[in-house]
């Protein structure tokens, strides 16, 4: 089956550092598939490559919707271009617009799938009345799906914290992805929130068929969900495999815990 993400040899250099040393990794049609690392590993980095933050110093990014035409590549392109090729992602902190409503920030994220330009916006031809009640529809249905229906009028800055990080998700699911990339979606959860997640993020790729690709340090949440795991060290990719594989690989027990635990 071949991949929906495909990384060969990724590079990024800033300056004389090498934050990403010829990186492969690739993330398969309704697969879930985390990325782990102690800090600095060079995690984020690697999303930003993948999603035109950065344009990498090396190496290829690859794209393919499930079913869809011949694979993109992504290098040089900007964010929203790649988010029209169908990958979307989440930060590690929370980017709503606070002084807007759940529902508004839902309906932001359905711009890149809309036709209607500034005469549209302007004349409001049927077209455009046509695309406004679909994406006011489908944005109803994604803050139900991620439990978020009670607060649809509610201004985004006081939702709390834990139903702010489900509204960037379903903002990044109005986009339409085939791929969900999710950087650190737990940090800052209490136990609860992380478990609510944990079935959230499940029923996105059972029920939407996404495939998604986190950057998470909740390693608990990280057995529990992933069908595989790679692991970066120092800008390099040091391990990949199933959550048993990776449980006891003495390379990555040495990242995270020193030398004295192999």
């Amino acid at each position: 089956m071949e991949p929906v993400l495909d990384v060969h040899q990724l590079t990024m250099n800033f300056g004389g550092l090498r934050a990403l040393d010829s990186v492969d990794l690739d993330v398969r049609p309704k697969e879930i598939v985390a990325l782990i690392g102690p800090n600095g590993a060079g995690k984020t980095t690697f999303f930003n490559c993948i999603t035109g933050i950065y344009e990498p110093t090396g190496g290829d990014v690859f794209a393919a919707r499930p079913g869809g035409a011949r694979k993109a590549r992504l290098n040089g392109l900007k964010p929203n271009q790649v988010t029209e090729k169908g990958l979307a992602r989440t930060f590690q902190n929370i980017r709503l617009f606070p002084n807007m409503t759940a529902l508004e920030n839902v309906m932001i994220g359905r711009h890149c799938r809309t036709s209607s330009g500034i005469v549209g916006a302007i004349f409001r031809g049927p077209r455009t009345r046509r695309e406004e009640r679909e994406t006011v529809a489908r944005s109803h249905e994604l803050l139900e799906k991620v439990d978020l229906a009670e607060y649809v009028n509610e201004l985004a800055s006081n939702l709390p914290y834990g139903a702010q990080r489900r509204l960037e998700i379903a903002r990044a699911l109005a986009t339409e992805p085939f791929l969900l990339l999710l950087d650190e979606p737990a940090a800052g959860m209490n136990p609860q929130e992380t478990l609510e997640l944990d079935e959230l993020i499940t029923r996105i790729r059972d029920e939407e068929g996404i495939s998604i690709l986190l950057i998470e340090h909740d390693m608990k949440l990280v057995m529990s969900l992933s069908d595989r795991i790679f692991v970066m060290d120092y800008g390099r990719k040091i391990a990949e495999g199933s959550p048993e594989q990776i449980r006891v690989n003495p390379e990555v027990i040495k990242a995270y815990l020193g030398e004295e635990a192999v």
